[in-house]
């Protein structure tokens, strides 16, 4: 009974989120990506140098569910993580490596390139997530 309850869940939040990226790849400045991955910058970086797959780097977020449900922050606890970034989701791995240091982006991140069809945490099975990742340093 709770996999057709999850999977009923996963699949409303899926066309939800399919739903929100169709309309919010229309704005000015949202860069959709061939995977589906969106973004937009919302502070230019002055590096120079992107990170890659092999890299460790230092970065704030904010993570938050389509509703707007913040369910991890290192701004609100006020700590920067550090981590190499094959270690995160998909769409974290593709985003970020788009980014600079110093440049600040909002991430939308289908399902797909999240956590798929299961629950984690707080977050439901089949979300979207949206994150802002300030990138600090490339080490």
């Amino acid at each position: 009974m709770r996999n057709i309850r999850a999977s009923k869940q996963a699949k409303e939040h899926i066309l939800e989120g399919e739903a929100f990226l169709k309309e919010n790849g229309q704005r000015e400045g949202v860069i959709t990506t061939s995977s589906g991955l969106q973004y937009e910058i919302l502070e230019e970086g002055n590096g120079t140098g992107h990170p890659t797959l092999n890299s460790q780097v230092k970065v704030h977020y904010h993570g938050t569910l389509l509703n707007g449900k913040v369910f991890n922050s290192s701004v609100e606890s006020k700590q920067a993580i550090t981590f190499r970034l094959k270690q995160v989701i998909k769409g974290w791995q593709e985003g970020v490596q788009t980014m600079v240091v110093g440049q600040k982006t909002r991430f939308y991140i289908p399902y797909n390139l999240a956590y798929g069809k299961r629950r984690t945490g707080m977050i439901p099975p089949g979300s979207l997530l949206i994150f802002e990742i300030s990138l600090l340093e490339i080490k």
